[in-house]
């Protein structure tokens, strides 16, 4: 069995130097050996030497949507007048924990913003490229966009669980039933095509 991870933070004791030799993330002062960092102790020996004493950080920091970032959101709910998601991957980064968002109705596409009905833009489950506009606070979402050609719903199902196949800016159609339903279309870039 595997010894339990000892995580520390920034100046804590960890041992003295009759035990051990300071590695990353470690600094010396009065015969002891502190930590620098927060992470994860570890300890490493070899040929019956001292123990090297290190700290080592979490190397994926988490990366966080910033506004102006395009990012790959999932639809989990919609009303009359916004669709909420779960921001998946900010660029094309995956995210350890995702985050939620908010696409207004007036934020779906750029002409027309008093015509838009949400029900015809997106559906829960649709996979939707965005804009990052607006941060929010710990009470609110991050607020996206639509609003560019580029950007909207990526990958849509249709009720009878077939992946559909955009057919206009507005419309994608299933190639099981050939039942259209309404969607505000991305036009994908040639580099976001994976082949």
């Amino acid at each position: 069995m595997a010894p339990p991870v000892r995580y520390c933070i920034p100046g804590e004791r960890l041992c003295n130097l009759e035990e051990g030799s300071p590695g990353s993330g470690t600094y010396t002062r009065h015969g002891y050996i502190f930590s620098s960092l927060a992470g994860c102790l570890t300890k490493s020996s070899e040929n019956g030497a001292l123990p090297v004493i290190s700290v080592m950080r979490e190397t994926d920091s988490q990366l966080l949507p910033n506004v102006g970032a395009i990012v790959t959101c999932k639809v989990s709910s919609i009303n009359s007048r916004f669709a909420k998601v779960h921001i998946l991957y900010v660029g094309s980064t995956p995210l350890k924990n995702s985050f939620r968002g908010t696409i207004r109705k007036e934020d779906v596409r750029a002409t027309e913003k008093d015509k838009v009905e949400i029900y015809k833009s997106f559906r829960p489950g649709d996979i939707v490229l965005a804009k990052v506009i607006s941060l929010g606070d710990a009470q609110s979402h991050y607020l996206l966009t639509t609003a560019e050609n580029e950007l909207g719903v990526v990958v849509a199902h249709s009720e009878s669980g077939v992946q559909m196949v955009p057919i206009s800016w507005c419309e994608m159609q299933c190639p099981k039933t050939h039942t259209k339903e309404f969607r505000k279309v991305a036009r994908v870039q040639p580099e976001f095509l994976q082949t």
